[in-house]
């Protein structure tokens, strides 16, 4: 597969997961964020939820550095809740009640995702381990036997 069309598969499968996130917050929330009743706002929201996730929201990581650091990256979601009360104020159709259902749709939005991606396979972190090299061989005569320090 060519570099390209792996990257509009992969932005089109975030995109995906996405709209899914974004659909299963606001049925959660219902009484408080909505988008309307047509499908075509739903990903209208979930395609600018993941244009200012690319642009807007490293820009605000970079201000609110200090403050990522001191609370070990859970102001990270103030920053997204943020952006959800942006998109409450661009689009017209999307409805956010407050700042507090905009951080709890912000944290319900980041659990549904990294669930997703984890089912998926296509997570975000990958943990890698390191193991040890296996020790050098023993030449006879080399003084391998315990040592005993006087």
């Amino acid at each position: 597969m060519h570099s390209g069309t792996a990257k509009i598969l992969r932005f089109l499968g975030n995109w995906v997961i996405n709209t899914a996130s974004v659909a299963l917050t606001v049925i959660i929330l219902r009484d408080h964020i909505s988008y309307g009743d047509r499908v075509q706002n739903l990903l209208l929201v979930s395609l600018l939820l993941g244009i200012l996730n690319a642009f807007v929201r490293p820009i605000l990581m970079l201000i609110a550095l200090p403050l990522l650091i001191f609370t070990l990256g859970l102001f990270t979601l103030v920053i997204n809740a943020l952006l959800l009360c942006l998109i409450s104020i661009l689009l017209p159709f999307f409805h956010v009640d407050s700042f507090g259902y905009a951080f709890l749709g912000a944290a319900i939005i980041s659990i549904i995702s990294v669930v997703l991606h984890s089912l998926t396979g296509t997570n975000r972190v990958t943990i890698q381990t390191q193991r040890n090299p296996p020790p050098p061989p023993r030449k006879d005569g080399d003084g391998g036997g315990p040592v005993i320090d006087i």
